[in-house]
Parts: C-alpha cells; structure tokens; sequence
C-alpha cells in the first residue's frame, strides 16, 4: 500500500497528539512531591542565599565543585565559597529552583533551572540544570558538577556568544 503525503502528516500529527495525551496523563498520575533530600535542600537555600560562607561550609574539607557551564573547577570550602562570591557578584538575583531529585545512596542528581541577571546584559536568563551531588563524611558535599548551557544563558540574556565577565 502506497502512502500519500498528506496520510504520512495526518498520522504524524495524531501519534504526537497521542504522546501528548499519554504523557500528560502519566505525569498527572505520578505521586506528589517528595521533600527534597536535606543536602538539596540546604544546596539550595545556600545558593539562592547571599552568604557565600553557606554554601562552603556545606561542602567536606576535601571537596570539588565544578561548574562544567564555564569549565572551572575548584577545591576545598574556601575556593567553592569564593566561587558562590564571584557568580554573586555577576549575576543579579542569581537563583536556583530545584524541578525534580534522585538519590541513590550517597549520589543525588538533581534537575534545575538556573536564573539570574547578568549585570549589564539586557536581559534576565533561566536555563535548564542538572547537577550531580557526591555525599561524603557527615552528609557533606564531597563533589558537585553542575550541567547548563553557557550559550543559552548568554542567548537569553542578549549577550554575543564571545562575551566574557569583566576581570575585577
């Protein structure tokens, strides 16, 4: 049986509508929110909060953070500190809000958005995030790796691709 173009688009459009049903009723059936992991919760707060010095003293004494958005990595309570001051200093109401956990043993994965307003950009941003969580001794944070498009953040917020913060 020969297939016409217009039966190939007409069964395209009712499979997608079809995924679209069904996708939102999984999701409607899916159980309410869990309460986010304590670590997740006081990453959070830490980064939406302006005290860099919070978001150090959640981390072991021998931990990485790697921000894989600008490919930097730093180590230990004080450079991760002093990381949160820096992107506090360029980005107005930098924020994290976290959309969904996973935790398995000590790895938490945790998907976010990533907002804020580079100062002297346009415009605000808000990417996607995903951020990889390694607990250590006493609960604390013995890596993170944060995932997010650079590009998109610069896009949105009407910044050339080439931009780089200013050196101060």
């Amino acid at each position: 049986m020969k297939s016409s173009p217009r039966r190939t688009l007409t069964a395209l459009i009712s499979a997608t509508a079809v995924c679209a049903v069904l996708g939102t009723t999984a999701a409607a059936a899916q159980p309410a929110a869990q309460p986010l992991p304590k670590a997740v919760a006081a990453w959070a707060a830490a980064w939406n909060g302006a005290d860099p010095q919070a978001l150090g003293t959640l981390f072991t004494a021998d931990s990485t953070y790697t921000d894989q958005g600008v490919g930097v990595t730093f180590h230990g309570r004080q450079e991760i500190a002093g990381w949160k001051a820096r992107t506090d200093s360029l980005i107005d109401d930098v924020h994290v809000t976290v959309k969904a956990t996973h935790q398995d043993g000590s790895h938490i994965t945790v998907e976010a958005v990533y907002s804020g307003h580079l100062k002297g950009a346009p415009k605000p941003f808000a990417v996607p995030m995903a951020t990889l969580l390694d607990l250590g001794e006493h609960h604390r944070i013995a890596s993170e790796q944060d995932y997010y498009s650079l590009n998109s953040v610069l896009t949105q917020s009407g910044l050339p691709a080439d931009w780089t913060p200013p050196t101060h």
